[in-house]
């Protein structure tokens, strides 16, 4: 009889600990202490992307249960589509792999981009590490000082190929506002565009730059070696109270949709997501991760000590922009691909 209530009370012990240890184990620990994160990115080193994704990586896998180590893989080409097609058909889905990509890809397939064989409404989007607008640099050799410069002036600029931010956006400045910008494309990547400027092969670039250059030239903008002729954006960024804002030029209602549409991508300058198919929970605490991350106070610190600019926007804004763009009515969609010169959706 007592042999009966002893072995009774340990087997009673052994399902309520077990059951514990069921109660308390976490299955996104348990998978990613064993796994590391491939981080990949969009873009060659040596850029304000590279900037970005290795300055922030260490502290997203600080925030990750199981603190997996994160390694960035760069994955250039095709504008950034090699690196979302990659996302969407052949990478893991399984949490081991998210990405930094350049903002204006996800929105490729709206405007018919053939090669783009994805669909951003099915990727987790995790957050962006930025929003900015968009801006023209000179360098300070250059002619080009002011707006009215872009008229009556040559404006030559850089790019990276048909596609990129470098190239649909003076493309979209000449188109809407008549301006007289050249693009000189074939280079491959931004970071060479800033090169060819102070080797004075061009006059300067056309982007999502404010950043770029803060952390990777941060002497460009106090030494004042790059005028800023217009700002790329819906209202005047206060960094640059003299340089007036595109909007300020548009003529009609229809005109300032259309660079709604175009501007979109800048309010989520640095996205980062996973592929489709990752499991909810991994997701959701990739979601937590990333936004303790950008509150980490030791993050904050480095980040302003690299000159890298922050300012959080939610994984569930991103997906809303980027829903929102898809929603717009046909014509404006065509209207602002044309101003683009018709291959816009790519990255610098």
């Amino acid at each position: 009889m007592i042999h009966r209530r002893v072995t009774s009370i340990s087997l009673a012990c052994a399902i309520a600990c077990g059951g514990a240890t069921v109660a308390t184990a976490d299955p996104v620990s348990d998978f990613y202490k064993d796994h590391q994160i491939t981080m990949i990115l969009s873009a060659d080193a040596g850029g304000g992307y590279g900037s970005y994704a290795n300055a922030f990586a260490p502290y997203l896998s600080a925030h990750i249960p199981g603190k997996p180590k994160i390694i960035v893989q760069y994955m250039p080409g095709a504008g950034g589509l090699r690196a979302m097609n990659y996302l969407y058909s052949s990478a893991p889905k399984d949490g081991s792999v998210i990405a930094l990509v350049h903002s204006s890809v996800p929105f490729a397939p709206l405007y018919g981009e053939t090669a783009a064989k994805f669909d951003p409404r099915k990727f987790n989007w995790l957050g962006s590490i930025d929003s900015t607008s968009g801006i023209c640099v000179a360098w300070h050799n250059s002619k080009i000082k002011t707006w009215q410069d872009l008229f009556n002036k040559q404006y030559v600029v850089g790019g990276s190929g048909a596609g990129s931010q470098m190239e649909t956006l003076p493309a979209m400045l000449n188109k809407l506002f008549g301006t007289k910008i050249k693009v000189i494309s074939g280079y491959r990547g931004g970071n060479e565009v800033y090169l060819a400027m102070e080797r004075g092969e061009v006059d300067g670039r056309c982007g999502s730059l404010v950043s770029s250059i803060n952390s990777t030239r941060p002497d460009w903008f106090p030494q004042k070696k790059v005028s800023v002729p217009v700002q790329i954006a819906l209202e005047r960024d206060p960094e640059f109270p003299d340089s007036p804002a595109l909007i300020e030029f548009a003529k009609d209602a229809r005109t300032k949709q259309i660079l709604q549409l175009i501007l979109a991508p800048m309010a989520m300058d640095r996205p980062i997501l996973t592929p489709p198919g990752v499991p909810a929970g991994r997701v959701s605490a990739l979601k937590a991760a990333f936004h303790a991350a950008m509150i980490d106070p030791a993050f904050l610190a480095d980040a302003k000590k690299q000159r890298i600019e922050v300012k959080e926007v939610t994984g569930d804004k991103v997906a809303q922009i980027i829903s929102g763009a898809f929603t717009m009515p046909p014509d404006v969609v065509k209207s602002a691909n044309e101003a683009m010169g018709g291959t816009a959706g790519r990255g610098d």
